[in-house]
């Protein structure tokens, strides 16, 4: 499941991960590191909603 920041709109894709910033493609959100935020706006996960594809 995608999910997408509430604040930007930049979407957090599963099957690609976010590499940039240490994050392998294939990581689950929920499995996301714990200082994770939105590579666009900074902001921390609880900050995202999931969407369906």
């Amino acid at each position: 499941m995608k999910y997408i920041c509430n604040v930007c709109g930049y979407i957090y894709d599963p099957a690609l991960g976010d590499p940039e910033n240490g994050v392998p493609a294939g990581t689950a959100f929920k499995n996301l590191p714990e200082g994770w935020v939105c590579p666009e706006c900074g902001v921390g996960k609880e900050m995202f909603s999931p969407i369906e594809d």
